[in-house]
């Protein structure tokens, strides 16, 4: 994947290299500083005795690290769309259904139980999602006692 980096966006000066190399290393300012304005990501190459070539390699670099930020922002992306990622062990389970020796639905989250299991799974939900809003109006209101009793 490539990253299309307008030059309007990008903030290029040269310098001298600095370091082993003689004459030219004083006298030529081959280094080469990109900076990508909005993002504010500064990349420095010196590593090559002309500038076109630095200012090519710092140009990679630049794009590197966008093209870095872009995967990482996606990767968020997909993370806020999946929400958590939850194992499928034992006990991770939300509703348990016991159907052999005996016929038993316990939802864990509220500790609804039921022993009209062919009820349940033909459709008739109305008793477990009511005591499930129940519990969830309990836990509000406790959340805002407590944050009360902070404040």
């Amino acid at each position: 994947a490539e990253v299309d980096v307008p030059d309007s966006e990008l903030e290029i000066t040269t310098l001298r290299s600095g370091g082993k190399g003689g004459q030219n290393v004083n006298k030529v300012e081959s280094g080469v500083r990109i900076k990508h304005v909005p993002t504010g990501i500064n990349i420095k190459c010196t590593q090559e005795r002309t500038q076109g070539l630095n200012k090519e390699i710092a140009l990679k670099r630049v794009k590197a690290a966008l093209l870095a930020i872009a995967q990482e922002q996606k990767c968020e992306e997909i993370k806020a769309i999946r929400g958590d990622v939850v194992e499928a062990g034992w006990g991770a389970q939300i509703r348990n259904y016991v159907l052999h020796p005996y016929k038993m639905i316990k939802d864990q989250r509220t500790s609804w139980e039921s022993n009209d299991t062919q009820g349940f799974l033909d459709g008739d939900l109305e008793d477990c999602i009511a005591e499930l809003l129940r519990h969830r109006a309990k836990e509000e209101q406790a959340s805002r006692e407590e944050e009360r009793e902070r404040v």
